[in-house]
């Protein structure tokens, strides 16, 4: 029998270093891509360590490319969205699962309408709305759209969150004369914070990652974010794929960064509803 469970237990763990190679090799070989010629990328060397390591690829990309202007650009749209859609989605869940009056249950019907609606089916009303407003070619172009499309799920995941909050609570704070808004930033707020690291991760992956809105409320190079700065670094004849790859790689890793730091707050956001009492 021991014998048995130790050779079960070999197995799993060589299974699962197979599956986290597998897994690691597209971030290993883009990193490694970046840093190659188009005669290794190509022919010699497509797979193994650079021969030559090419780190004027990513000076390339920022100088040339102008790709440090629209990671900024990326960051500031992506913060700025996340920011709206966290206060906003926080306070229409408080008033949607804390507060009774009426009609709550038709507007939690009305925002849920959200997560059915295919975010590039809108293109053409949302251009329209925009161009007629002044609003294309700025950060708001971006903005409206991303924190809008955003915060259907965001409240989703609050609610669900939220509802596993005592109603106590809230009761004892109001005992103590706390306000309908004290209730709010000092009690629930503190206690949806696996929630907020979802919506967080959620929504900037969403706007992190998004390219036809960007590509098509967004003319000027002055606003466009990442993934359309990364679209014009292809040539019309010719391409240079190192600094396409570093590129690609100051693109990802944020992503993959945040998530390695904040992957614990959104295992708690999911298992909060398990267990009761």
């Amino acid at each position: 029998m021991r014998n048995n469970s130790k050779g079960a237990r070999v197995a799993i763990y060589t299974g699962l270093f197979l599956w986290l190679l597998i897994n690691l090799f597209p971030v290993y070989w883009m990193f490694t891509f970046s840093l190659k010629n188009n005669e290794e990328i190509y022919v010699s060397n497509p797979v193994g360590l650079p021969q030559h390591w090419l780190w004027s690829n990513y000076a390339k990309a920022l100088k040339l490319g102008s790709i440090g202007r629209y990671f900024l650009n990326s960051a500031f749209v992506a913060t700025v969205t996340i920011l709206i859609t966290l206060a906003v989605a926080l306070m229409a869940t408080f008033a949607l699962t804390r507060l009774i009056w009426k009609q709550r249950k038709a507007l939690n019907k009305f925002f849920m309408l959200g997560l059915t609606i295919p975010i590039h089916v809108s293109i053409v009303p949302i251009y329209v709305v925009l161009s007629r407003l002044g609003l294309r070619n700025t950060y708001l172009a971006l903005i409206i759209p991303y924190s809008a499309f955003s915060l259907a799920m965001a409240i989703l995941v609050c609610t669900g969150f939220m509802n596993e909050i005592p109603r106590e609570l809230d009761e004892s704070a109001c005992i103590d004369g706390c306000s309908v808004w004290g209730i709010f930033f000092r009690i629930i707020v503190p206690l949806m914070k696996p929630a907020v690291a979802t919506v967080g991760i959620y929504t900037f992956l969403q706007c992190w990652n998004e390219l036809m809105f960007a590509n098509v409320f967004v003319d000027s190079g002055k606003f466009r974010t990442l993934p359309v700065g990364i679209q014009q670094l292809f040539g019309q004849y010719t391409t240079e794929w190192g600094p396409i790859g570093a590129a690609l790689v100051m693109a990802s890793f944020p992503t993959l960064i945040i998530y390695v730091f904040l992957s614990k707050k959104i295992q708690d956001s999911f298992i909060a509803g398990a267990v009761k009492g």
